[in-house]
């Protein structure tokens, strides 16, 4: 098979090099991460300040800068909002100082309410995203491995959406539609009788309710999905509406 053939080249071999570059881990100096019996209450209550993202004197290091960089995004929120997100980065590498996954956990088992009030959505999908490789029980890390490639996919798909050059909130039509096989001898949805999409995010939710704590943080973002006015499956709901008096 020739490469024109492949939509990745290299196959996986390719595929796991471009990976592993990207889980290198940082290096340390002075500044590292709290341990973890942290007083996680003063953190909630005490605000980044603008030197945070001044980088500190001397050599720095690749934590360093990465501190300095996410610190940009949490002048004026909380420590606890900040450390959350420095802990994020660092469990995306192969290696990470030892207490970080006990800590981020203990963050969410402890300060959930305070995390959901103060992190955008983006910093809650990869809070959610982090339960996938470093939750404390097979529920949180079962529902993180379901909600990181249910976003990731949705990611995807909205991203190439934006070419069409259809607004979020507009559905496609059915006079556009194009009548070709799915890949893998798919069958197509159905707007009438379809669960697909109920399929997917009911048991992935369902399941996050039995952890007490990864639940809130689920629910919310659940909550916020079934909100969101622009999403794939308030399209889809749109047209089937849209088919239901012609049934």
């Amino acid at each position: 098979m020739s490469d024109d053939e492949l939509t990745y080249t290299g196959g996986l071999p390719d595929m796991l090099d471009s990976y592993e570059n990207r889980r290198s881990p940082f290096q340390f100096g002075t500044l590292t991460l709290p341990e973890l019996d942290v007083d996680l209450d003063d953190l909630a209550k005490r605000i980044v300040p603008d030197t945070a993202t001044e980088l500190p004197p001397g050599r720095s290091t690749t934590w360093d800068r990465k501190r300095v960089q996410i610190a940009r995004e949490f002048v004026g929120k909380s420590e606890l909002a900040f450390l959350n997100a420095q802990l994020i980065s660092n469990l995306r590498k192969r290696s990470f100082p030892r207490q970080a996954p006990a800590l981020f956990c203990r963050l969410w088992d402890e300060q959930s309410d305070h995390l959901i009030s103060v992190l955008d959505l983006r910093w809650l999908v990869s809070s959610v995203q982090t339960f996938a490789d470093h939750g404390q029980t097979p529920t949180q890390r079962e529902v993180g491995h379901a909600l990181r490639v249910f976003f990731s996919m949705m990611k995807l798909y909205e991203f190439e959406r934006l070419f069409s050059g259809l607004a979020p909130e507009t559905p496609f039509q059915f006079k556009d539609r194009n009548h070709v096989p799915l890949p893998y001898q798919m069958k197509g949805f159905s707007f009438e009788k379809g669960g697909l999409d109920v399929n997917l995010i009911a048991p992935i939710w369902t399941k996050a309710m039995n952890d007490p704590t990864i639940a809130p943080l689920v629910d919310h973002l659940m909550i916020q999905l079934n909100k969101d006015p622009g999403g794939v499956f308030r399209r889809l709901k749109r047209m089937r509406d849209t088919r239901a008096p012609r049934k």
